[in-house]
């Protein structure tokens, strides 16, 4: 069986694996609608500006676009990370590698799960978001570069979860450091506040050169259809290539002694 059948088939096991744990699932799907709920409730009354352009939103609008990149960091990077790192420190990663399974084959599985709960995600919060709030969907052109921007998203993201699975030392540390290592950045980086036309200089410094932002902006500009910077995925390709580097030399299959 080719590599490519065995990864689809440990898509469906872990699918399986994850509905059966209904808790676990449910909140992972309430979370970004929460947090949808909320700052439209408290801060989507008025109209903000999009980064970059003088052109004006509805700020409950602005945040189902930066809700569907939220949706994803939370799917393919969050959520990963940790599922991961309980799996080895379970001893589960360690039995698989000792089974006929290619590594490549169970890592792109869960990889390619990652990212179809992220896209069920972001349907979700668009068509909320159409209903509650009236926000356009794209089509046409601006679909196609928000599905481009959202599958580069994912693999991006999904290479630096395996990549900082390498620095946890144990399950129980896992939320800890992985949500430390991304929430500051989602405050930063035009997820939850908009940081207006002229950002304090080290908070642009620090939303340049990591890839929240460049994510969170290109989502926002092929969701509302504003100008689309391909730069953007440039530097969220590279961060995702430096993770699947690191993800390939520091990896650890064994729970950590």
């Amino acid at each position: 069986m080719s590599v490519a059948r065995l990864a689809l088939r440990q898509v469906r096991f872990t699918n399986k694996a994850f509905w059966r744990n209904p808790a676990a699932a449910g909140f992972t799907f309430a979370f970004p609608l929460m947090f949808l709920l909320i700052f439209t409730t408290i801060l989507g009354n008025g109209e903000t500006q999009i980064p970059g352009t003088n052109l004006l939103v509805p700020q409950s609008t602005f945040y189902v676009a930066s809700m569907a990149a939220f949706s994803i960091i939370t799917a393919c990077y969050t959520n990963l990370a940790i599922s991961v790192t309980f799996q080895r420190d379970a001893g589960i990663l360690k039995r698989i590698r000792g089974t006929p399974l290619p590594s490549g084959a169970y890592l792109t599985g869960r990889v390619i799960h990652a990212t179809l709960v992220g896209v069920l995600l972001v349907v979700i919060c668009a068509a909320f978001g159409r209903v509650a709030y009236d926000a356009s969907i794209p089509t046409g052109a601006t679909l196609a570069r928000f599905a481009v921007t959202l599958l580069v998203g994912a693999a991006g993201f999904a290479g630096l979860a395996l990549a900082i699975t390498a620095i946890v030392p144990n399950a129980d540390a896992a939320p800890a450091i992985v949500n430390f290592s991304i929430l500051p950045l989602l405050f930063l980086s035009e997820v939850f506040i908009p940081l207006g036309k002229h950002p304090a200089a080290w908070v642009d410094f620090v939303g340049k050169v990591f890839p929240v932002r460049h994510f969170t902006v290109a989502m926002q500009a092929a969701f509302l259809g504003t100008p689309f910077k391909w730069s953007d995925l440039v530097v969220l390709a590279a961060w995702g290539l430096g993770g699947l580097l690191l993800a390939a030399r520091f990896f650890s299959w064994e729970p950590r002694k």
